[in-house]
């Protein structure tokens, strides 16, 4: 049987596992002769690249550019899912068109299995080479399910409920039919003005490496990409995205090889470690040279030094961008630019499919080059087991009983809980009585079905989430005693609210005032100048502070705020973020003590706005303001110390937390050694608490000079009242390298400072070490 015999055998198989559908098509395809011909053609892993390569060589340089375009889905009348602006032009005809005529290599962000299952039905069997298309999504924090959002989540520190909410919510994505996730986003961000802070893990390394690498294997699972439940992740954006001038998204970046080596390379370099097989170039440029067409960043790091081997996907009309940069002239000078310098596949401006054919024809891009970008492609889609089955992860009728399912929404829940910061509890106020109180709740955030889930989230709606007031009814024993008035908009005034608002407070007890940011203030184009809760909610907090009833502020915020005024002054704070799907359950378990507050701050809350960018880890100054007062003509601001208003690390309990009894051993760790480092955690509350204990080092002197304190390791552990436990952590000579003056990894000896403490501004216990 010849290669193009086989090849219409297969896909005739192909076309009938399309017809059929369900549990007994899927069983009919599994045993069918194409099946067990297409793996015999395959010859399994090790004949792998032969068959690859036996496609490309069947191959037209415009099936070739076809495979590497990435257009947003278009359904239902030419509508497009797309939340980006430009959205999709194409109607869903036109894109069959592409399909039957190989124009086309996957869509994101359709709509579900339905659509899924008539695209690749035409590409399986009416286009010629019956190449799968790769069906992608933004699944940020959840499909229809959703979870907190990302920076939410890393505020439990936890990285393994990051991993279970991942798959969880790659379970979802794949039964709608849905291959390739744009996520995890593993940016380091530094400034809270820049909204899209909210899809990554905040300003820490270590934490951002470890919230990354569990994200990808949540995805991805654990039985491979081929599993039907796996999705291929996609860690974004390459690189230094979060540095963007001013927070200003998009904005340019100017920055130093060693700060892109220590702080924003290691989260892409700890995705790729735990199996991302994809990654997104940034849409900024990095030292006057564009993200996408920087052949040292996507070229000589990612393929040379780090010897990554997957496929680079454009970020949103990226290419078409370095115009507007001023990097290239005209269309088909970016595609060129682009592709030459390492992007294997665009995504939605549909540059590639316009002009790399005659880009080869002229001689100015290598088939060689064409032919490695499109092995890249095929390559995924196999590792994602399409060519095995095409329809492995499109089935309506599994679509519609693997999403929203009990259990995925009980870890929503568990999810939002766990990723509650609590900054303040003067008084020990929280945790509240279910029974016996009347509760006010206040605020433009205390009802309603809005800005629950979250910024970018395509697939889940607030109608669908659970909201505070209905939250907080179901938990307490008697709803009837719980009121709601609104005050205020998000950032207008409501006529008669703050009167009424004013009134509720005056008949209640204690008042729950939700307020913040509304969801479309963060996420991508959402910088903020000013990151303050807007002044129509200040003035509700005002008037409701003078009433003098105890007030719990619930913070909704997709990032860092400079709180200010009443807001800072309340007995009590929550930072509640955005939660997803069971927002206000989640909320009403920790403020009436069903679950008590463990998360962390993943991000500092500065003084105000013209701090930033500010992170704990910064560099000391020759001139460092000493603890305590002001002092004239050392390094502070006229108005406050450059420090957090609530740090890095910060939030608590309710036990009360001391810490005691550092042990260091003999203080000395060897150049190829370790050095156990032991501290006492003791609860003398009378509630049970989950602490997260956090471990610091400062090097104090370097040839480079190293930050005032650096996170090497934290632990979660549960204390019962009245309990202590010793923590200890060990620090390996590995945990002490920076990079060096010729941008290596180093280790130098000296002495350094460890800290033990609750956050990176508690002084917790404290000593130092020496390294031999």
């Amino acid at each position: 049987m010849t290669a193009a015999t086989n090849s219409q055998v297969i896909s005739k198989a192909i076309s009938r596992r399309a017809m059929m559908m369900g549990a007994a098509a899927v069983t009919a395809w599994a045993a069918s002769p194409a099946r067990a011909l297409l793996q015999q053609v395959r010859g399994g892993a090790a004949a792998l690249p032969a068959s690859v390569e036996a496609l490309i060589g069947r191959m037209t340089v415009v099936d070739k550019a076809g495979q590497l375009t990435l257009m947003a889905a278009a359904w239902a009348g030419g509508a497009a899912t797309s939340l980006n602006p430009a959205g999709g032009t194409a109607s869903f005809d036109s894109q069959l068109a592409d399909v039957r005529a190989g124009r086309l290599g996957g869509v994101f962000n359709g709509n579900g299995a339905v659509m899924a299952q008539r695209m690749q039905t035409v590409a399986m069997r009416e286009s010629r080479l019956k190449i799968p298309l790769l069906f992608a999504a933004d699944v940020i924090h959840g499909l229809r399910t959703v979870f907190p959002v990302p920076l939410a989540e890393a505020a439990s520190f936890d990285t393994e409920l990051a991993r279970r909410t991942a798959r969880a919510a790659g379970a979802e994505a794949a039964a709608s039919g849905i291959d390739w996730t744009f996520a995890p986003m593993v940016d380091i961000a530094h400034d809270a003005r820049w909204g899209r802070g909210v899809e990554g893990a905040g300003e820490d390394v270590l934490l951002g490496t470890m919230m990354a690498a569990a994200r990808v294997r949540g995805f991805q699972g654990e039985r491979g990409l081929a599993a039907p439940d796996a999705v291929a992740s996609c860690a974004k954006h390459f690189a230094a995205y979060g540095a963007a001038e001013a927070g200003l998204d998009y904005n340019s970046v100017d920055i130093s090889e060693r700060t892109l080596r220590e702080t924003y390379f290691p989260p892409f370099q700890s995705a790729f470690a735990a199996g991302s097989p994809t990654v997104m170039a940034s849409f900024n440029e990095i030292n006057g040279v564009p993200a996408t067409a920087n052949p040292w960043l996507l070229t000589d790091v990612l393929r040379r030094e780090w010897g990554f081997d997957g496929l680079v996907v454009s970020d949103y009309t990226g290419d078409e961008e370095l115009i507007a940069h001023g990097f290239a002239a005209d269309a088909r000078e970016a595609t060129k630019l682009a592709f030459m310098a390492g992007v294997d596949m665009s995504m939605q401006s549909g540059f590639y499919l316009k002009h790399l054919p005659d880009l080869v024809a002229s001689g100015d891009v290598p088939m060689a080059r064409l032919d490695e970008a499109v092995r890249r492609v095929l390559a995924l889609k196999v590792q994602l087991g399409l060519f095995d089955d095409p329809f492995r992860r499109i089935d309506p009728r599994r679509e519609k009983t693997r999403i929203r399912t009990r259990e995925s929404l009980a870890l929503a829940r568990e999810a939002g809980a766990k990723s509650i910061v609590m900054l303040k509890n003067d008084g020990g106020l929280l945790p509240l009585p279910r029974a016996g109180k009347r509760i006010a709740l206040i605020g433009p955030f205390a009802a309603g079905q809005h800005d629950l889930i979250g910024p970018w989230n395509v697939y889940g709606t607030d109608a669908e989430a659970v909201d505070l007031a209905t939250g907080v009814r179901a938990t307490v024993a008697d709803p009837s005693l719980v009121s709601v008035a609104l005050g205020s908009g998000i950032d207008g005034s409501l006529a008669g609210g703050i009167p009424a608002a004013v009134a509720a407070a005056q008949a209640a007890d204690i008042v729950l005032l939700a307020i913040g940011e509304s969801q479309r203030m963060s996420g991508e184009a959402q910088s903020r100048a000013d990151i303050v809760i807007p002044l129509a909610q200040m003035a509700l907090v005002d008037a409701i502070t003078a009433t003098g009833k105890p007030i719990v502020v619930l913070l909704r915020t997709g990032r860092a705020l400079a709180l200010r005024g009443a807001v800072l002054d309340a007995p009590a704070i929550l930072v509640t973020w955005f939660l997803g799907s069971q927002d206000g359950p989640a909320i009403a378990d920790i403020v009436f003590g069903k679950t008590g507050p463990s998360a962390r701050l993943p991000v500092s809350f500065p003084h105000a706005t013209g701090q930033e960018p500010y992170h704990y880890d910064h560099k000391s100054t020759g001139r460092p303001n000493p603890p305590g007062p002001l002092v004239e003509y050392k390094a502070h601001y006229r108005e406050f110390a450059n420090d957090a208003l609530f740090a890095f690390g910060h939030g608590l309990t309710y036990g009360a937390i001391g810490y005691s009894g550092l042990e260091l051993g003999t203080g000395i760790m060897a150049s190829d050694g370790v050095l156990t480092v032991r501290a006492t955690i003791a609860n003398t509350g009378t509630r049970a608490a989950e602490e997260t204990v956090q471990l610091y080092i400062r090097d104090v002197a370097a040839s480079i000079t190293r930050p005032v304190r650096e996170l090497k390791a934290f632990r979660k552990i549960a204390l019962k009242p009245g309990e202590r436990q010793v923590v200890a952590f060990t620090l390996r000579r590995s945990d002490l390298l920076f990079v060096g003056r010729d941008l290596k990894p180093t280790v130098e000896p000296g002495r350094f400072q460890v800290w033990i403490a609750p956050s990176a501004q508690a002084e917790g216990v404290s000593g130092q070490f020496t390294l031999a």
